[in-house]
């Protein structure tokens, strides 16, 4: 009986060893109950740092979740820094391909930043609990006189709270290996605001992880901090240039930095 309870023991490193898909599998599985553990280490500590829901506690979560990325044999290459050295509000607007995204994000979320996430994530059991305590703000995608308001809220408490947004404009995760058109709330957000916006640009996961393959080897990213966009006088009405001017100078830079050739993937603008 002893020698079956040492056979699991056993069999983990052997498959780890031998099968691409089950360290597929094994990793997803163990990055999500990770973060969930850390979620339930995060909320008492939030909780007695600032009594609830306060931006401030992504210092906290940004100081916990850093090291995830080394168990999962995950590298970040940043460069740009500099553009992220600035006072006051501004809009961050970045490329969204997979969950994985978080770790990026947290590798150089400035201070005094949190996001703007589909109202799902709220669900997510403990994840969900020190994102809501984290300050993240929360949309329905699916209504979208919802979210629109919820942007021009946001808007208003940025320069009010001065804090950051990071916002994925592409809306949803992309796995096709470019750029999906963006949609026009991160635009409509810093125009009402009046402030810069900062493109961060991951680049592609392709070389250690490809979902569809079963296949998540260790890896190395990319993540380049481009230069402020300024927004000040402008309206409504150049919301949909400036979310063309983001988006090839994004995709042009991500196409660079994964090392892909340029070819045409349809018109920049979405609703």
């Amino acid at each position: 009986m002893d020698a079956l309870w040492m056979l699991p023991l056993l069999l983990v490193p052997l498959l780890l060893l031998t099968s691409s898909t089950f360290v597929f599998y094994f990793k997803k599985c163990f990055y999500v109950a990770w973060m969930m553990m850390l979620a339930v280490i995060a909320i008492p500590i939030c909780i007695l740092k600032s009594g609830g829901r306060d931006i401030e506690n992504m210092r906290v979560i940004r100081f916990l979740v850093r090291h995830v990325k080394y168990l999962l044999g995950l590298r970040f290459e940043v460069s740009g820094w500099e553009h992220l050295q600035m006072d006051g509000p501004y809009v961050i607007i970045s490329n969204h391909q997979s969950s994985l995204d978080v770790l990026g994000l947290m590798e150089v979320l400035p201070d005094r930043c949190t996001m703007i996430a589909k109202k799902e994530l709220i669900y997510a059991g403990t994840v969900g609990i020190i994102c809501w305590l984290g300050g993240i703000v929360f949309i329905n995608r699916q209504k979208t006189s919802d979210a629109k308001s919820v942007m021009a809220d946001a808007a208003k408490t940025m320069l009010k709270e001065q804090i950051r947004l990071w916002v994925f404009p592409e809306g949803t995760r992309n796995q096709k290996g470019d750029l999906l058109p963006f949609k026009k709330g991160a635009f409509h957000l810093a125009v009402q605001a009046q402030v810069p916006i900062i493109p961060i640009v991951f680049s592609s996961y392709s070389n250690f992880y490809l979902r569809k393959e079963r296949e998540f080897k260790s890896g190395t990213i990319s993540l380049k901090v481009l230069p402020k966009i300024e927004t000040k006088g402008l309206t409504s009405d150049d919301v949909s240039s400036l979310s063309d001017q983001s988006y090839a100078i994004m995709r042009s830079t991500f196409l660079e930095i994964s090392g892909r050739t340029p070819q045409s993937n349809g018109p920049s603008s979405a609703h």
